[in-house]
């Protein structure tokens, strides 16, 4: 273990130059063996490229007709093509005709309009990714038998959560393992272990233990006075007072908020060619934060983000929390009102199916599930529970005595500026007027009635849809008016007025603070019916998927609202729910090990894989609830146990032999060294340099900031260079895991990125501020601060002569470049 230990911290001085012969190495490699990114295609695939086929392409190239003679129904048509012969090339985007012509870069299909940017990009990435196609073909009509067949129903993950006592471990009495376990979770651990041939590895020294726990529950490293805190106490529980200070730092809810964060695929953009920003989105990622540093229950943390407005209406806390239903992608542009509202009830509800339930449960949007026992009813009894929702921008979080000094304080303010207004109102009169028709006159006719109707003459699905509609005229009509469109004979005086307005800016009260949220649209449901069946179906009424709780769900509706997801919220927070706290206590335990008892945590269906401990999961569920479903003690469970504690290093040929029983690590034989995720690494940086500001929450900040990742700006099509280079997710989909990859721009990014380049400057700046004039010093304290723990000789000895070499000040930042790109920085073992 000493050799590869030493192996391993020598990775240091290897400037990530590796990296770069990896990544060209696998450059153009499909990871198509891997189930989560399998599973993760089949996903896209189901809910993105599917039903464009079936919309865009069969009335010409399906079962009926076959122009060219081209079918775009099954993969076996896919590939035999058509007259011209094979329209794909799977992961040649550039090379497969279907792409050139929805790009109208030679044939032009679909002939009546182009397909949107975003549907092309759809197409183009499924292709890219080897045009996965799962079995079935593609026809609307042509479902799955919608009954829950006896065999499907008895999944394991659609099966009660099992009572399960730890196994007991009479057997590993007098044997060297007879006193590892530390906690239950350890006897389940060793149990699965002994069944497989295998051995856990010893305990990780004191140093790699605190630098691995302080990164997994706050994505900070150690300080060195914590690091020699740790090591000076000689107590029994001195490790046990490490986890529960971490556990109460506020770091620790910056660093899970932002797993949850992934999960519901936090964003503050709008996505589209558009990509208007969200300046309030910031709030629900706050509200995400304070709700794990309170260690929030996640019942009530769940019933928040889908019902906090039904539950609590009066909690400021409640009302942010609904913004989980308003991170989706919106296009502001869009004139379809109708197609884009059912495409935000469809994504919805597809990430509430990932998000809670662990099932790709989009995949029944167009017909019955390919694999999954969900029928595509199903999929629209699901949807039938947010089908009420009006979205809402200005939900107020203040209390009457704010609101009474607020309207005091621009009641002055308007008598001070009455006159001024008066004459810039007058003068824009004809250009906002203007500027409402050209918005209007974009709608079709039946649009546009609706919007000259009152809302008491209009059924709750018409308020909604002119309420959608609504928003773009405001938008477009109260936006700034473009200088151009000022006519030259008021272009003066325009100017002059608002200058004098400006001017008087400065008194004019801050806006009351406002939340993104929703209520619903009223005590009575729009109708949800299943939408592009070309059978005819009734309205749906809201229901669970069949397979897991055929009940009625009981709903009782009050004034203003139709309490549809409060009874969604609770039948989730049900304790014998055989999903929610199974999916739930896998996404811990997944960022804590590195791989969830079930890998791929957003799918629990046939498409995913097999948990590799199920007694575990299901212990661990039942603890969760017992517990009261707070997840710092679940957390600390987890941290504590010898399973977790494990080194990630063994002898070379034990090592090898445990590889060839189970190389892919899923028993827990070892700890998996893991790459530092792309928020941990831009913080680490920071905090090493002395530059991370102690600032936290409020509205987003710059990436350039020196602010934790987590309060800096997610702009869905502008991403920061670093944690893009370093796998963030997009913010389009629910990111139940994240890529985890090697390539040539993480590379070059880290040697010549300007922003990797800052960091050595401000590192070195530390180094001579805190070690002034002594190079034994100031390597002790480089190597302290960057990787938690002392120098050797030899690595002391190559650092002083690397100093010691041509211009002093050149040379230090050069040495703290190395280290903030070695290898034992970016990764954690």
């Amino acid at each position: 273990m000493g050799a590869v230990s030493r192996r391993w911290r020598r990775g240091a001085w290897a400037v990530a130059t590796l990296m770069v012969a990896v990544a060209s190495a696998r450059a153009g490699e499909g990871d198509a063996g891997d189930p989560a990114t399998q599973a993760e295609r089949i996903r896209f695939f189901e809910q993105e490229v599917r039903p464009l086929l079936v919309a865009k392409c069969q009335s010409c190239h399906g079962g009926e007709k076959q122009k060219g003679g081209l079918r775009l129904d099954s993969r076996e048509a896919l590939t035999a093509g058509g007259e011209s012969g094979p329209v794909v090339e799977p992961g040649k985007v550039d090379e497969s005709p279907l792409i050139d012509a929805v790009r109208y870069e030679g044939l032009e299909m679909p002939p009546d309009g182009k397909l949107a940017d975003a549907e092309i990009a759809a197409l183009s990435r499924w292709v890219a990714e080897g045009a996965v196609w799962p079995g079935g073909d593609v026809t609307a009509d042509a479902p799955r038998a919608a009954k829950v067949e006896k065999a499907d129903a008895s999944f394991w993950s659609f099966q009660p959560l099992k009572d399960v006592e730890p196994p007991g471990l009479e057997a590993f009495a007098g044997t060297a393992w007879g006193a590892w376990a530390r906690n239950p979770i350890d006897a389940f651990v060793l149990t699965t272990l002994a069944e497989n041939r295998l051995t856990p590895s010893p305990e990780a020294s004191r140093r790699e233990l605190i630098r691995r726990v302080t990164f997994d529950l706050t994505g900070l490293p150690p300080g060195p006075e914590e690091v020699d805190a740790f090591l000076a106490d000689e107590s029994a529980d001195a490790y046990e007072k490490v986890v529960d200070r971490l556990l109460e730092s506020p770091a620790y809810g910056d660093r899970w908020g932002r797993h949850w964060l992934d999960v519901v695929r936090y964003a503050e953009s709008d996505g589209h060619n558009a990509d208007v920003y969200r300046p309030q989105a910031w709030r629900y990622r706050d509200y995400v934060v304070r709700s794990f540093n309170a260690d929030k229950p996640y019942d009530r943390f769940v019933a928040e983000q889908l019902a906090g407005d039904e539950l609590a209406p009066g909690d400021p806390d409640a009302t942010v929390a609904t913004g989980f239903l308003r991170l989706g992608p919106y296009e502001d542009n869009q004139r379809d009102v109708r197609g884009q509202w059912s495409d935000i009830l469809n994504e919805m509800t597809d990430v509430a199916g990932e998000a809670f339930l662990g099932l790709s449960i989009g995949c029944a949007r167009c017909h019955d599930h390919k694999f999954d026992p969900i029928a595509q009813t199903d999929y629209f009894r699901l949807r039938a529970f947010f089908a009420p929702i009006l979205p809402l921008d200005d939900l107020p979080l203040y209390d009457a005595a704010a609101k009474e000094e607020y309207e005091a304080r621009l009641a002055a303010w308007n008598d001070a500026t009455k006159d001024v207004r008066a004459r810039l109102d007058e003068l824009e009169a004809p250009y906002r007027k203007k500027l409402e028709y050209d918005a209007v006159i974009k709608f079709t006719a039946d649009l546009r009635a609706l919007l000259d109707r009152p809302d008491a003459e209009l059924p709750p699905y018409d308020r909604q849809i002119k309420a959608m509609a609504y928003r773009q005229v405001v938008d477009d009509r109260d936006g700034p008016i473009p200088a151009a469109t000022v006519k030259e004979a008021d272009r003066a005086r325009w100017k002059e007025l608002n200058d004098e307005l400006k001017k008087r800016t400065a008194s004019k009260p801050a806006p009351l603070p406002v939340a993104l949220g929703v209520k619903d649209v009223g005590p009575e449901a729009p109708p949800t019916t299943v939408a592009g069946s070309r059978k005819a179906t009734g309205p749906i009424a809201p229901g669970y998927p069949s397979v897991v709780e055929p009940t009625t769900p009981d709903i009782a509706p009050t004034a203003t609202s139709t309490g549809r997801r409060s009874a969604l919220a609770a039948w989730l927070n049900e304790p014998d729910n055989p999903l929610t706290t199974r999916v739930i206590v896998n996404r811990v335990w997944q960022n804590h090990f590195g791989r969830g008892i079930v890998a791929t945590s957003n799918d629990f269906g046939r498409l995913g894989e097999a948990p590799s401990h199920p007694e575990l999961l299901d212990w661990l569920a039942r603890r969760f609830v017992a517990d009261g479903r707070r997840f710092k003690a679940l957390h600390r469970l987890m941290v504590t146990s010898a399973a977790y504690r494990q080194s990630a290093f063994r002898p070379e040929s034990e090592a090898e032999e445990a590889r060839l029983i189970d190389p892919a690590n899923r028993y827990l034989w070892k700890r998996p060294v893991r790459r530092l995720e792309a928020e941990a690494i831009r913080d680490a940086m920071l905090a090493v340099t002395g530059e991370l500001s102690p600032a936290r929450g409020g509205p987003a900040a710059d990436a350039t900031s020196p602010r934790r990742s987590v309060d800096c700006k997610v702009i869905r099509n502008r991403r920061d260079p670093v944690l893009d280079a370093f796998d963030s997710p997009d913010g389009f989909n629910s990111a139940g895991l994240r890529n985890s990859t090697t390539t040539v721009t993480q590379t070059l990014l880290l040697i010549n990125g300007p922003w990797a380049l800052d960091r050595a400057k401000a590192f070195a700046a530390r180094l001579e501020r805190d070690a002034p004039d002594d190079d034994r010093a100031r390597v002790a304290l480089a190597y302290r601060l960057a990787l938690a723990r002392e120098p050797d000789a030899d690595e002391v000895a190559d650092g002083v002569a690397f100093l010691g070499r041509g211009d002093r000040r050149e040379a230090l930042a050069d040495y703290c470049h190395v280290l903030l790109n070695s290898s034992e920085f970016l990764y954690v073992d």
